[in-house]
């Protein structure tokens, strides 16, 4: 077996991107999407069609209505292909807003029961700031389920947790790109700063009995993925999962539930000012979620142009 088909032995594994055509030769289960994925997307001529439709079938529709109605045409196409489960992100200038959120959560599920897609086959990805997370903690009480994304850290992974939140995206590649311009040096294998924290994130879920499902994200190499096989789902671009497609080499299973009841990680008690200044504390995560957040704001302002123009 190639590399691909020996970690779905041990992984569900996701594909990461918004062009639903190139996820026909992965055959992945589930799909995950955001604003900078579908704005790159977007841009290319196979998908100018489906943009058209969009605008032309929801004349008289404000820009924002047509921006959600726009996501929900590009997770409806992807559910054509994949068996599971498609996550749609909430707009980035809402990651300060509870209500907000929720209301856009609320919005976008709507959107997809009006095409006869159930609610359980929708994931609504959620920035994990503390406003987002209470958002989740109420979207999980009404059958909604999140996908808590810009993930950086063990206080915003337990925190999830603690909502109910259905599932986490920890991003690997994004805190391995700080540390290596934040030290100078470079990383592999499991000295990988990305990979040690979603091996953290995961070892403490399941030490302590947490439901919630661990998906690393954001990879920058193979390297990072084969170091977390086992982890309950990653999600990965077409280009890395081409080259795990390409190689035959071993694939050994990383993490696992017996594994991780052996770390020596210690219970966490959190509420709001212990979850803001752990975050603080953590530099990292803290100018990490701050930059995904403005350009997540950024790319959603490109894309709501490109529709304006249509």
């Amino acid at each position: 077996m190639n590399q691909l088909e020996q970690l779905k032995q041990y992984t569900t594994v996701v594909a990461d991107t918004g062009d639903f055509q190139s996820m026909l030769a992965f055959t992945p289960r589930d799909a995950t999407t955001n604003p900078s994925l579908i704005l790159k997307a977007a841009q290319k001529d196979d998908y100018k069609p489906l943009l058209a439709r969009t605008v032309r079938d929801n004349r008289g529709a404000s820009l924002e209505q047509l921006m959600d109605r726009l996501l929900v045409a590009f997770g409806l196409e992807i559910l054509r292909i994949v068996p599971g489960r498609v996550s749609t992100e909430t707009d980035a200038r809402l990651s300060f807003d509870t209500a907000g959120t929720i209301a856009k959560g609320r919005e976008l599920i709507a959107l997809y029961q009006a095409h006869g897609i159930e609610r359980e086959r929708i994931l609504i990805k959620i920035a994990s700031t503390w406003e987002g997370i209470e958002a989740a903690r109420v979207l999980e009480q009404e059958g909604i389920r999140c996908n808590m994304t810009l993930l950086f850290g063990l206080p915003q992974a337990v925190a999830c947790a603690e909502a109910g939140a259905q599932l986490i995206s920890p991003f690997v590649g994004r805190i391995y790109d700080w540390y290596k311009k934040s030290t100078g040096a470079d990383y592999s294998g499991a000295d990988d700063p990305g990979v040690q924290s979603v091996k953290r994130i995961y070892s403490y879920y399941r030490k302590f009995g947490h439901a919630t499902e661990v998906m690393g994200a954001s990879f920058r190499n193979t390297s990072q993925i084969l170091e977390l096989a086992g982890c309950d789902l990653l999600t990965i671009s077409p280009e890395l999962l081409q080259k795990l497609a390409e190689s035959t080499a071993s694939v050994e299973r990383k993490l696992s539930p017996q594994i991780a009841m052996q770390s020596n990680l210690d219970k966490l008690s959190l509420d709001q000012k212990t979850f803001r200044a752990m975050l603080n504390d953590d530099a990292m995560a803290t100018e990490k979620l701050a930059e995904g957040i403005r350009q997540f704001c950024a790319d959603a302002i490109k894309l709501e142009q490109i529709i304006a123009a249509s």
